[in-house]
């Protein structure tokens, strides 16, 4: 009976590690975030992950030129400015092409008012750290810096369709010191544009 209960004990384990990390293939929920190091925002200063002291923080990879990306940004303004004095927003672009580069950025940012930071990662290794295979894709960490939650920010291409708030809902959780409900969904937009310097 014994050893019934321990074989039980070990698939139950092997089942939720293959349930982990469904759609990314790099990191699981409850990981450590990746760092990053002295990338140039849009204020023409650099960043560090360290700097950013909140007990959450929302790590957004992203782009300039994605509709998809280009679809959420009045979405991320407004969860800035709901959530501005809990929650730290860091929107990373990781795309290379000239619509994305940083002159680009800054105008993008100037034009729509961008309340969050804005950094360009021309490295790519950000993106490649978390997984992370769609513009946008979201992040969030709770105060250990662990991923309690990935994937989109919500379950709408526009604003008026949104049935499900996973980013919100993930936030408020991680506000709490809870782990979220929902802990991974499949992140929806542009596929990022890995250069193959950038794997090597």
């Amino acid at each position: 009976m014994m050893r019934f209960a321990a074989i039980m004990a070990v698939l139950a384990l092997s089942l939720s590690t293959v349930q982990a990390g469904k759609f990314n293939k790099v990191i699981n929920p409850g990981d450590k975030a990746p760092t990053f190091e002295k990338l140039m925002g849009t204020d023409e200063k650099e960043h560090s992950s360290s700097e950013f002291k909140k007990d959450v923080v929302v790590v957004i990879v992203t782009c300039n030129k994605c509709p998809m990306a280009i679809a959420y940004e009045d979405r991320m303004i407004e969860f800035t400015k709901k959530y501005s004095g809990k929650v730290d927003v860091v929107a990373i672009n990781v795309n290379n092409a000239d619509a994305d580069k940083l002159d680009k950025m800054i105008e993008r940012s100037k034009e729509k008012g961008f309340n969050y930071t804005y950094l360009y990662d021309p490295s790519q290794k950000i993106a490649m750290a978390l997984g992370a295979a769609r513009t946008p894709e979201f992040f969030v960490l709770n105060k250990a810096r662990e991923v309690v939650y990935m994937g989109s920010f919500d379950d709408g291409n526009s604003a008026e369709d949104v049935t499900k708030t996973y980013v919100v809902d993930a936030v408020e959780a991680a506000l709490a010191g809870k782990t979220p409900k929902v802990q991974e969904t499949a992140a929806r937009g542009c596929g990022v544009q890995f250069e193959k310097k950038s794997k090597e």
